[in-house]
């Protein structure tokens, strides 16, 4: 039997999709306070900071591997490594957000390339102060740099941001903002990933997770995605090109790249609004 409250995650996508908003959470979320400066330590710099993260890290491997050997998610290709290995230093990943396992396909796909310390992922403000429990743990510890409505804590996030990029580390971020539930298309993006590219003068990695609907169902009676994650070519910083310049074009650029791709994946153009 097909789960009533998937069903109404789907319908509210399908009725956001009609509106033409497209970065509005779906799902019911635990309510959260403001993160403020002082509960966030984004470079693992407080004693046992550093040994709760590789701690957290490690248990969400471990927690997704069992899921992969259940069946309940699968991880089908990976096309295009190359592009990511021209990549040596710093640099920003771009990715459509459409569960909550999608960056470990990422960090599992590159953990050779990623190095001691994995994926790092931009998350909500409510993802970090909201949850408790094991999902609360992985939130603040794994590899996580919460945002904030908070201004002081928001330049703490900006200032550990540059020093991870410029320690060469690769930062996942969701141009999408929210997270749509087996929701295929690529949806317009915000500005905050080409921004902070081009504030550090770094460049995007776009990545692409394509799905296909296998016979096995979920808990919830749908059917479990086959996904297959492309790679496309990095866009770089052009110094012949002003900031506000180089940020439209490397977005334009983006999500171009991936409109072609899921167009060519699934042969049908891509529009918004007619629910397919």
């Amino acid at each position: 039997m097909l789960s009533e409250q998937k069903q109404t995650i789907l319908n509210k996508i399908s009725e956001y999709e009609r509106q033409g908003i497209f970065d509005k959470d779906v799902e019911d979320d635990p309510p959260y306070t403001t993160l403020l400066p002082h509960k966030v330590d984004y470079l693992n710099k407080k004693p046992f900071s550093e040994l709760k993260s590789k701690l957290a890290y490690k248990l969400g491997e471990r927690f997704y591997h069992r899921l992969e050997k259940k069946g309940e998610i699968l991880l089908k290709a990976v096309y295009g490594k190359e592009n990511f290995k021209k990549v040596s230093g710093g640099a920003i990943i771009t990715c459509n957000h459409f569960a909550f396992y999608d960056n470990y396909f990422i960090a599992k796909t590159f953990k050779k390339e990623l190095g001691k310390h994995g994926l790092y992922k931009v998350i909500r403000e409510g993802n970090y102060t909201g949850f408790r429990g094991f999902y609360g743990f992985l939130f603040r510890h794994a590899r996580t740099l919460p945002l904030s409505s908070n201004i002081q804590t928001m330049k703490k996030f900006y200032s550990a941001l540059s020093t991870l990029l410029t320690r060469g580390e690769k930062i996942l971020i969701y141009p999408e903002q929210a997270m749509w539930w087996n929701y295929r298309k690529p949806r317009p993006y915000k500005n905050g990933a080409f921004r902070f590219a081009v504030k550090n003068k770094v460049p995007i990695i776009p990545m692409f997770m394509a799905m296909e609907d296998t016979e096995k169902k979920d808990s919830d009676g749908y059917p479990v995605q086959a996904v297959s994650l492309f790679i496309l070519p990095p866009i770089s910083y052009d110094d012949k090109l002003s900031e506000k310049e180089n940020e439209k074009v490397m977005a334009e650029k983006n999500y171009n790249a991936v409109k072609s791709l899921y167009e060519k994946f699934y042969s049908v153009p891509l529009s918004y609004g007619d629910d397919k």
